[in-house]
């Protein structure tokens, strides 16, 4: 799930201390003119690893990761990806010390608030993936603002993964299903895919073609079990504290040398989900 040939792509050069520098400017025009994935998803891993690494406390990585997040967020609209999904907190994150948690908290409500002028400068909408209605309020109440504010934004399409886990959500999809069989609106032996798929949080969006996973952990740890079956895997070893634009690109760049059959012979002529139902 890594490069080919030599093992695991490398990180860009002196990564996590030129981070606002913009990106080598020959690889993101190499990257730009050929077939880009409509949809790239990440799971953020690594900060804590980051901070204890510095002698810092765990909070430092959690703050340093938002860095890293905003950052991608404007390279990948500087590419023009479609989708992005970041994987910021997951439904098991709250066995971690309350003080933790907590501060994560107050972390996703602060970072929330203070971006939400640039996703409205740069046309990027936010979505949310995720059991909302179990969140601190205030962060429910931001995150609910946001998505208000940035609904008819055209541009990039910015999921994050809240209080999320892909086994609640497919059990939210089967419930929701079941609900309308038992209202008459659909048959038991009538669904299809593209139903389940229909009923997931992610619904009317393409399935990630690249899922990017930092820190070089080799598992998916619960996230979008269902819509990353065809998607290309990459493991990086950078911490995600350490993650910058260059970094996507080069991931985006070993994307694009690869070939898609979907289970078939024929390569794929354009990333792209494969059909569902």
């Amino acid at each position: 799930m890594t490069a080919p040939a030599g093992g695991e792509l490398e990180p860009s050069a002196g990564a996590g201390t030129g981070r606002n520098a913009e990106p080598d400017a020959e690889l993101l025009e190499a990257v730009r003119v050929r077939p880009l994935p409509r949809h790239v998803a990440v799971i953020m891993d690594g900060n804590g690893r980051w901070a204890r690494a510095k002698n810092l406390p765990r909070v430092a990585g959690h703050r340093q990761g938002v860095t890293a997040a905003r950052e991608t967020v404007r390279a990948a609209g500087r590419l023009g990806i479609g989708f992005l999904t970041l994987y910021a907190f997951s439904s098991e994150n709250w066995t971690r010390p309350a003080t933790e948690v907590n501060f994560l908290m107050r972390l996703l409500e602060s970072s929330v608030d203070r971006e939400l002028p640039a996703l409205l400068d740069a046309n990027v909408r936010l979505r949310v993936l995720g059991e909302l209605e179990t969140l601190d309020p205030g962060v429910r109440r931001s995150v609910e603002r946001a998505m208000r504010k940035t609904e008819a934004n055209t541009g990039l399409t910015l999921n994050i993964a809240l209080n999320y886990g892909a086994r609640r959500e497919l059990v939210r999809a089967v419930r929701a299903l079941a609900a309308r069989v038992a209202r008459g609106e659909l048959r038991a032996d009538a669904i299809e895919e593209a139903d389940i798929a229909g009923a997931l949080d992610t619904g009317g969006t393409p399935d990630p073609d690249l899922l990017i996973r930092t820190s070089g952990e080799f598992r998916l740890s619960n996230f979008l079990l269902w819509q990353v079956a065809y998607a290309e895997l990459m493991v990086l070893p950078v911490l995600w504290p350490d993650f910058t634009p260059r970094d996507l690109y080069l991931a985006i760049a070993e994307f694009q040398r690869r070939s898609r059959r979907f289970g078939g012979l024929e390569t794929a002529p354009e990333p792209s989900s494969p059909p569902t139902g």
